[in-house]
């Protein structure tokens, strides 16, 4: 990059954040919008208008537009921000998954959604996002010898389990993003090895008690409940028997008849088979109309099968890429506070987006998860679009103050969250 370039580039990132960002965003939006539409077949065989899905969709990521415009002029630092960020957040996420929990709408089998003013909502959404706040402030202000201390470790844990516990009836896999996400974000925090080691195995034990749990409440349902309710926990529990028993055999699935346990799997494989190495084109996927939820749990395979492998490789490169453009910004920080926003926001997205695409391909169990910002979903667009707003806001208020080669950015932020960033490394041409 040369002098010309690289001033340039300062410039845009100070008065817009990161540029390669904005890429990534922007990139992610004309997908949804082309990929939506596509892969809504069998929502457009329910409406009266062609054009409905992909107008809702258009009105979600809108908003979602609208609250990353607003949020990257937004300094992180300031106490207001973090405020609503961190301890609102978390009171409302809590109270809206205690809720869901209890009376909770079911969707395919399980409770995880709640309707407000019309709208659904889906809480374990919103709990991905408050988890990163959470540990934010957590790490930073556990700070110890660019270390977190065993206190703030322990309370890390616990605030995740207790996420992860709320969680557990709309879902295992949501669980076990919040402590992937969770471990990415101690890593950065400066946690020693064996701490993240022993907190790893505090996840295993507690999280195969809380699976444990779940189950054994079924059962106990199973023998109170009426027997409509017996019958469809019964197929609900049979139905994920199935799923897994087909994920560990889907070598053998070219030999198997479709059936109501793998036939996501089946027509999800036919669909990227269908695509071979370029792709059929967009708009003209065979197996939109039969493959369920192909506009959001298995939209990975109709990208793949209208654009073949190189544009499946190619929204796999622009997760990652957010990825490493968030570790740019780590390596830019001064302290630890928005080293662990922004590389928690990139976590939860990536995570995110590689679990859906390895239950797309049949690496994972099925399970629902959306593809961030590309699946249909009002409540994982919002939240999406809140993360790549916090992302560009740290990256733009850091590359004013290093610009301005002060050190305001000590001064503004809290007492107790102006720890330094213990992976600090300051390279020249960070920005390159």
């Amino acid at each position: 990059m040369t002098e010309e370039k690289q001033t340039r580039f300062n410039e845009i990132a100070q008065k817009h954040g990161d540029p390669w960002i904005w890429g990534i965003y922007l990139a992610l939006i004309v997908i949804s919008i082309v990929e939506s539409y596509s892969a809504s077949s069998r929502e457009v065989a329910h409406s009266a208008n062609i054009y409905a899905p992909v107008i809702k969709q258009c009105a979600f990521l809108g908003i979602g537009a609208l609250l990353v415009v607003f949020l990257h002029r937004t300094d992180y630092n300031k106490s207001e921000f973090l405020f609503a960020m961190i301890p609102l957040l978390a009171f409302v996420t809590i109270a809206m998954l205690i809720y869901v929990m209890l009376f909770g709408e079911v969707i395919n089998g399980a409770r995880r959604s709640m309707r407000i003013v019309g709208f659904t909502i889906q809480p374990s959404e919103l709990a991905k996002l408050s988890i990163v706040t959470l540990l934010s402030y957590i790490l930073a202000k556990s700070q110890k010898n660019r270390d977190v201390s065993t206190r703030g470790m322990v309370f890390a844990a616990i605030v995740v389990l207790i996420f992860g516990g709320l969680m557990v009836k709309s879902g295992m896999t949501n669980t076990i993003i919040l402590m992937l996400i969770s471990i990415s974000m101690m890593l950065i925090g400066g946690a020693k090895f064996k701490k993240i080691v022993a907190v790893f195995a505090a996840y295993a034990i507690l999280g195969g008690g809380l699976y444990g749990l779940k189950m054994h409440n079924q059962q106990i349902d199973e023998t109170v409940n009426t027997e409509t309710v017996v019958k469809d926990k019964e197929n609900r529990t049979e139905m994920r028997k199935g799923r897994i028993r087909e994920w560990r055999e889907s070598w053998s699935l070219v030999n198997k008849p479709i059936n109501d346990y793998n036939q996501q799997e089946m027509f999800s494989r036919m669909a990227q088979a269908h695509g071979g190495w370029h792709g059929v084109g967009p708009g003209r996927s065979r197996e939109c109309s039969r493959l369920p939820l192909a506009f959001s749990d298995y939209i990975y395979s109709i990208i793949i099968e209208e654009t073949g492998l190189i544009g499946g490789l190619f929204v796999l490169v622009l997760y990652l890429w957010l990825l490493a453009r968030a570790a740019m910004i780590v390596r830019r920080s001064r302290r630890v506070l928005p080293s662990l926003l922004v590389i928690g926001m990139a976590a939860m997205i990536t995570i995110q987006a590689l679990c859906h695409m390895a239950i797309n391909v049949g690496v994972f169990p099925v399970s629902g998860q959306p593809l961030p910002l590309v699946s249909a979903g009002g409540t994982s667009i919002i939240i999406m679009s809140v993360a790549f707003g916090i992302m560009l806001s740290v990256s733009r208020t850091i590359a004013n103050y290093n610009n301005k080669n002060n050190k305001q950015e000590d001064s503004v932020l809290p007492e107790g969250l102006d720890a330094e960033n213990p992976t600090q490394i300051l390279p020249k041409h960070v920005w390159k």
